[in-house]
């Protein structure tokens, strides 16, 4: 067996309780592995590209308020 698979399988043996807060605290810690993640490309310049073209965009007046 895996390490996935055991986690898998002790996920599903969670009561309730249990795995509401490990829901809250995966989605916790995802959300600051993404953000860490978006932080790095951002600074490497992987972005850049996207950036300028969203730019054009608004300056084109393509735009449109969310």
């Amino acid at each position: 067996m895996s390490s996935v698979e055991a986690i898998e399988t002790a996920i599903r043996q969670l009561p309730p309780a249990d795995l509401a807060e490990f829901r809250r605290w995966f989605a916790e810690f995802d959300a600051a592995a993404w953000d860490k993640q978006i932080e790095a490309d951002a600074a490497a310049g992987k972005l850049d590209a996207l950036v300028a073209e969203a730019v054009a965009e608004y300056d084109a007046g393509q735009a449109r308020e969310l």
